[in-house]
């Protein structure tokens, strides 16, 4: 078998464990394996139709013995000039072979709701890019992607094709960087704007691609729990920035602030929590934004829908 046919039939195997419990759900632990293996990421299940209007940004009843949830990252427009990427989740049959199912989903795009939401959602991968492979070795990811990878868009496009790669690979603990090869051939130099890749690179060289604070759970269109809990990273003046939750008539079920590790001009970590009211589940709004230091207004603001829950 060839060095190409031996990346594309690479498998990342999961790993033996005990039930991995996330932020929304479980996932049921795989078979104990000898082989070298990555870890499912935390469940965020997407809300089922059950009970639930009939055009949901999600339409999944989330992870059973038969699916698992998995990421994959996107751009959000901004209506302030805010715009990033932001984590979507997609559930597929379950396999041990989810590196590849996560770039698979990257790879399809934005779906109808997501495209269709206001502000939108958008990819900048290049059409035709296919999967040919992923290999493992020590927390650094190598993938292999076809040459149309590296095709057309300025250097804008071309760092954020990058991030979204490097942000759904590294949804797995055990990958913590990442390489490129085209067709096969590693990239010390990408594409013709000449973008450098000649070591790894993982989520640190990509902050410039997520908005002043980026939410990295909930999910967009995932479930929030109650107490909600909200995980990521942000740089904002003196580390502190707001959340507010908005029940899907936009009236305020929840607000407070957020303190991050750090903050102006530097990028912080964020783990909080926040409980909110209501009767029963349904869609809401979730709303992170910095008040002006002028004059109190919204700024940096990144709103998504959720699944509420009482």
């Amino acid at each position: 078998m060839n060095r190409l046919s031996s990346l594309v039939a690479a498998t990342l195997l999961l790993s033996a464990c005990s039930a991995t419990t996330g932020d929304l759900g479980s996932v049921a632990p795989p078979p104990p394996s000898e082989q070298p293996s990555i870890e499912l990421p935390s469940s965020e299940p997407t809300p089922g139709q059950s009970g639930g209007p009939v055009a949901t940004p999600g339409q999944s009843a989330g992870p059973t013995d038969e699916t698992t949830t998995i990421r994959a990252y996107f751009f959000l427009g901004s209506f302030v000039d805010n715009a990033g990427l932001v984590p979507v989740l997609r559930e597929i049959p379950k396999t041990q072979a989810v590196g590849a199912a996560a770039m698979a989903a990257l790879l399809a795009g934005p779906n109808d709701a997501e495209l269709g939401a206001r502000p939108a959602m958008y990819t900048t991968v290049p059409d035709g890019t296919r999967f040919l492979g992923l290999t493992i070795d020590t927390g650094v990811a190598t993938v292999n992607l076809s040459k149309e990878f590296a095709s057309g868009g300025g250097s804008a496009s071309v760092l954020g094709r990058l991030a979204q790669v490097v942000y759904t690979l590294t949804q797995f603990p055990t990958i913590k960087t990442v390489t490129f090869e085209l067709d096969g051939e590693p990239v010390s130099t990408f594409s013709g704007e000449g973008v450098v890749l000649d070591k790894p690179v993982g989520r640190s060289d990509y902050t410039d691609q997520l908005p002043a604070i980026f939410v990295d759970r909930p999910a967009w269109g995932g479930v929030l729990g109650n107490p909600a809990r909200l995980v990521g990273v942000a740089n904002v003046f003196e580390a502190t920035f707001r959340v507010r939750i908005l029940d899907g008539a936009g009236r305020a079920l929840a607000a407070g602030p957020v303190m991050a590790s750090c903050g102006t001009g530097c990028w912080g970590s964020f783990d909080a929590t926040i409980t909110y009211s209501i009767g029963k589940a349904g869609w809401g709004t979730l709303q992170v934004f910095e008040p002006s230091a002028k004059d109190g207004s919204r700024t940096n603001l990144t709103e998504y829908p959720v699944w509420l829950t009482p």
